[in-house]
């Protein structure tokens, strides 16, 4: 998916005949042969892999004899790579890691050919957790390596899309290249995108949108190859846009573009579907299904399916698309089945990345608790250290004092074993500790995430009951308990997804609840503009969780009273902090309420429960008839 990975291989080339195993054999020494290799780009143009593995095993076999363990290692670095070349990546893995455990004995040139295998052989084994070890020791060794893919594809994009930014920065501030900036706005886009920073994800793909296009109408100067390359990354913004699209529930306006995506990807892929071109295929899928344009949806579907290989690698996806085919096919049963798939898979394959995540140790603890935690036992080292270094002090004194007193020595044994079982005991303490957070924030976690599939399951459920069921006030009971489950389910999968599971950012939570219930009117014509300002409240759950709920009615109440007949107008959100308290205001300029209008009286279970709710923030609401509209307003704690 992202272009501008860096490459930090060797600079290669071809040589001058035609035949390069042949020039291979004719070197002389072992050093010259191994140049030759990683130098030669096209070494199997006369000869396959597996021949240069037979000729390269009889050279090695000769070494072996001779006992010439340098020549040995050269040899066993080059075969591993070829290894890798014919697609046994295991024996390739295998080969340089036993390599690689002789270190001390291998110049650097075989060291950096080893990792780089290593390097290469863990992203095809989606060992990314060695992969980043094997990085980081090719970074020691003075190679120019980036680490931002591979911490995407350990899950954690945010810190991925901040190593890309420092990485790529100095030079964005200098070239003018619109193709470089292109690149780079989609994959900083793609990055956000797969974080959930929609609507910044969005800006960035637009930008590298306006560059690429930019790009392609001057191409006076442009060789075929970086034309080519143009194209394809054209594609791949587009269906990015479509995937923007696609979440914002702007389902009409992603399909054009992803099917420009589709069709970049295919050209790129020279017949081979790629993880991405089935991607792409699922994005579709659901793009059709929102519509009920089940016929085209079912195609899509039944193309994901007939690559073996691509069902592995989009099983989840796959599971999730087929249930909500088969829940609007009127075919409940079959939807249960698959949705039951989707959620154990789920919850498996997240287990699995949370391992990877702390098997990297890149998860940062950043809640409060843990924070104070970590303090006091970094004092309580520095004092125990102190007083340690005192002790070791004393040794040394008593050492000096050896001839006049024996009795001293004995006592500086024993205080010398004491420091180290000391040493020993705080060591013990602190990797204990250690243990005890990164598990602590892992449950944490696991806890929310079970908890918003739990009310998944439960709007689920809601909307199986609404299809079966025919009273229209039942039904809009229904659809209402539905939107305020789908209020709370999404306050726990912002934390959970969140670094710091103590507080939820209501300016991401609040954009992605308005577009939720935006897209359910969406399709009745309404055109209603959300103004949103939010970016310094940062609220605990016991609070994000009313005022979720609260939005959700007053949203839901403007789409269908205020805005009932022009189904035109704005609505105008503020939540920030006012010195020590939050100021909640929520505006439209819709018909307003009736002239006689009471809150109390009204009997409106929705507006009874946002006074309720208000209540339980300690606050009053205060509702304000406007020359356009009505104001909701309260502070709160």
């Amino acid at each position: 998916m992202f272009s501008f990975l860096a490459s930090f291989g060797q600079q290669t080339k071809s040589s001058s005949t035609d035949d390069p195993l042949g020039d291979f054999l004719q070197l002389s020494t072992t050093q010259e042969k191994f140049d030759f290799f990683f130098y030669e780009d096209d070494r199997y143009r006369m000869s396959s892999a597996y021949t240069w593995i037979e000729s390269l095993n009889k050279s090695m076999a000769i070494a072996e004899k001779n006992k010439d363990s340098l020549s040995i290692f050269k040899y066993k670095s080059m075969l591993a790579r070829l290894y890798y070349d014919v697609g046994d990546y295991d024996r390739s893995a295998l080969t340089a890691e036993l390599l690689y455990e002789n270190n001390s004995k291998l110049d650097r040139d075989v060291k950096v050919s080893v990792l780089k295998t290593l390097d290469r052989t863990y992203r095809e084994l989606h060992l990314y957790d060695k992969q980043l070890e094997a990085r980081r020791k090719l970074k020691s060794l003075g190679e120019n390596i980036v680490l931002y893919d591979v911490y995407a594809e350990l899950g954690l994009y945010r810190q991925a899309m901040m190593e890309y930014i420092i990485s790529n920065k100095s030079k964005l501030d200098t070239t003018q290249n619109k193709l470089y900036k292109a690149r780079y706005y989609n994959d900083l886009g793609a990055y956000l995108l797969k974080d959930g920073s929609l609507y910044t994800a969005l800006k960035n793909i637009s930008l590298a949108k306006k560059n690429i296009n930019a790009y392609l109408n001057n191409t006076k100067d442009v060789t075929v190859s970086d034309f080519n390359k143009a194209v394809f990354l054209k594609g791949e913004i587009e269906s990015n846009l479509g995937k923007c699209k696609m979440f914002q529930n702007e389902y009409e306006e992603a399909i054009p573009y992803l099917e420009a995506g589709v069709s970049a990807a295919k050209l790129s892929d020279e017949g081979k579907y790629s993880k991405e071109t089935v991607e792409l295929w699922g994005s579709l899928a659901e793009c059709y299904l929102e519509l009920n344009r089940l016929g085209i949806a079912k195609a899509y579907l039944d193309s994901i399916v007939m690559d073996q290989k691509m069902v592995k690698t989009n099983t989840i996806n796959y599971n999730r698309l087929r249930a909500n085919f088969f829940l609007k096919d009127s075919n409940p049963d079959s939807a249960s089945l698959f949705f039951k798939k989707y959620v154990k898979l789920k919850d498996s394959i997240d287990y699995s990345s949370r391992k990877k995540q702390l098997l990297s140790l890149l998860v940062q603890f950043d809640l409060k608790n843990q924070k104070e935690t970590i303090e006091r036992q970094r004092l309580n080292l520095e004092k125990n250290k102190t007083e340690i270094l005192e002790r070791e002090k004393t040794i040394y004194l008593s050492v000096s004092a050896l001839i006049l007193c024996m009795v001293c020595v004995i006592g500086l044994i024993v205080a010398y074993i004491k420091s180290v079982k000391n040493k020993r005991l705080i060591e013990n303490q602190k990797r204990i500790i250690e243990n005890s957070l990164t598990e602590k924030d892992s449950l944490l976690k696991e806890i929310h995430h079970r908890v918003k599939n739990n009310l998944q399951v439960v709007s689920s459920l809601l909307s199986i009951q609404t299809k079966n069921t025919k009273s229209k006030s039942a039904i809009t009971a229904l659809e209402e308990g539905k939107s305020r489950v789908k209020a709370m389910a999404l306050i726990h999968q912002k934390l959970y997804q969140n670094e710091d599971l103590s507080v939820i950012k209501m300016q991401e939570y609040i954009e992605s609840l308005a577009a939720s219930i935006q897209s359910v009117y969406k399709q009745s014509g309404y055109r209603i503009k959300l103004h949103i300002n939010a970016e310094t409240a940062d609220l605990d759950v016991d609070r994000a969780i009313p005022i979720g709920l609260i939005l959700n009615e007053l949203i839901s109440n403007s789409f269908k009273y205020a805005f009932k007949e022009s189904k035109e107008g704005n609505i105008f959100i503020n939540l920030n902090k006012e010195g020590e308290q939050y100021l909640f205001e929520y505006k439209d300029d819709g018909c307003g309420l009736p002239e006689d209008f009471d809150i109390k009286s009204s009997g409106s279970m929705g507006m009874n429960l946002i006074s309720r709710l208000a209540n339980q923030l300690r606050s009053k609401l205060t509702i304000d008839e406007v020359p356009e509209g009505v104001r909701f307003w309260f502070y709160f704690d």
